[in-house]
Order: C-alpha cells, then sequence, then structure tokens
C-alpha cells in the first residue's frame, strides 16, 4: 500500500495497484484513487474489473487508462480500443464506456476531473508513432550535456491542459525542479532516479509506472537512454 510522503512527491502507481479486488461498480464507487497532497484537477489510482463486462453512466473528467494486468476491451459509442497488458488509451469527458474482459483485469487511470467535452474521441496510445525533436530540459539546471529529446502529443484535452504521448531521451541529470503539473509517466526503456526534497529517492525501470505531483521539487538522473509514455496536466500560467 502506498502511503502519504510529507511533501508533495513521486509515487509508485504499478505497486498501488497491485493486489486490488474486482469491484462491482469499477469505474465509479469501486475504483481505487491514490492519496495525493492536492485534492485538485487530478485523481489517479486503479480500477479493478471481474472477468465478464460492464457499462458506465457518462463518465466525468477526461481519461487516461492503462492495462496494468490483464486485459480488457474498451468501447464508446464512437471506438473501440483492446487493451493488452501494459497497452493504454485517453477517453474525453461524458463517455459512455462498454468493457469486457475475459478473466479479471487491472487498469491505472488518470482522471482530469474538470475537463469540458470536447477533447478527442476514444485513441489508443501508439508506441510505434513516429517521434519529432522536441525541447531539452532548460540549460541552468543540466549538469552535464544537453540529451536529444523526443516526442508524439497523440491526445490532446479539448482545453489543452491534459495531454498525452510517448517521449525519448538520451541520459542526462537535471537539478531539482518545482513540477508545476502532474506526470504519469510508464518506462518503456531505461531507469531514471528521483530525489525529492524530503530527501526521499527512488529508481524506477522499464515496465514501471508512476506519477510526479504538482508542486514536487524533484531532480532527474538517467544514466542510459529513456523512452515512455507521458500524461501530463499543466494550467498554463
Amino acid at each position: 500500500m502506498t502511503t502519504m510522503t510529507t511533501c508533495a512527491s513521486f509515487h509508485d502507481l504499478r505497486a498501488f495497484a497491485a493486489g486490488g479486488t474486482p469491484a462491482a461498480d469499477p469505474f465509479a464507487a469501486g475504483r481505487r484513487a491514490l492519496p495525493l497532497h492536492e485534492n485538485g484537477a487530478i485523481e489517479t489510482g486503479a480500477i479493478d474489473l471481474p472477468a465478464g463486462n460492464g457499462t458506465t453512466e457518462a463518465l466525468e473528467g477526461d481519461w487516461f487508462l492503462l492495462a496494468a494486468a490483464g486485459a480488457v476491451t474498451i468501447a464508446t459509442d464512437t471506438a473501440e480500443v483492446a487493451l493488452g497488458e501494459n497497452d493504454s488509451c485517453a477517453l474525453p469527458s461524458g463517455s459512455v464506456v462498454t468493457w469486457r474482459a475475459d478473466a479479471p483485469a487491472t487498469l491505472i487511470y488518470m482522471r482530469y476531473k474538470d475537463a469540458a467535452p470536447g477533447s478527442q474521441p476514444l485513441t489508443a496510445i501508439d508506441l510505434a508513432a513516429p517521434l519529432n525533436p522536441s525541447n531539452a530540459p532548460l540549460a541552468e539546471l543540466l549538469v552535464g550535456a544537453t540529451p536529444s529529446c523526443r516526442s508524439n502529443t497523440q491526445w490532446r484535452a479539448a482545453d489543452g491542459w491534459f495531454n498525452a504521448g510517448v517521449w525519448d531521451s538520451t541520459p542526462y541529470f537535471r537539478k531539482p525542479m518545482r513540477y508545476v503539473h502532474y506526470e504519469l509517466m510508464y518506462l518503456l526503456k531505461g531507469s531514471v532516479t528521483f530525489v525529492d526534497e524530503s530527501g526521499r529517492e527512488g529508481m524506477f525501470r522499464q515496465g514501471d509506472v508512476f506519477i510526479v505531483e504538482r508542486d514536487a521539487l524533484c531532480s532527474w538522473d538517467s544514466r542510459e537512454d529513456v523512452a515512455k509514455v507521458w500524461v501530463i496536466w499543466r494550467k498554463p500560467a
């Protein structure tokens, strides 16, 4: 079980999601939310699905879903996505979701609670999509060589605040930075070590899923090439 840290920090979502029990109303009352320091625009946690199928009420907010264990098919009135283990998708506020699973499955989710209708339709995150050059971390935060970074934004909320995609980078060390956003990351390749302002250290490796809270003060140390699926909520300045 993940416990509350003394400051806004990083949290291992795959560890939090493990060991859940299938719920009767998995997308609503039955979902498990991770405690966060700020009860604001973002909620994250786990959804435990029993074998079988079901239909939700219209979902509040935009959602990102990642199959942490098992497989599930997610459908709306406009699209259908089959999620094998570690596959992911995003869907817009107001979606009525029909799901089916041949065996119990667990989803990791991140929800933008206040999203307005009008985002993209149900969209699978494509790990094979081409990546384009993207900005490196700020020069004043870097120690050592400037990395080469690439990204592909594949899903955007209607207001542009909640987005998802794929990113990769060569190794780099970044001094502690105050996060002005929430970021969920699923590591596709490599490893990265974080240290927060309390001195708590955590290393995440290929296959791990974790979130960094808004207002966390964390360093980044990756000593090998890294690739990830990312989901970011950032309110414009």
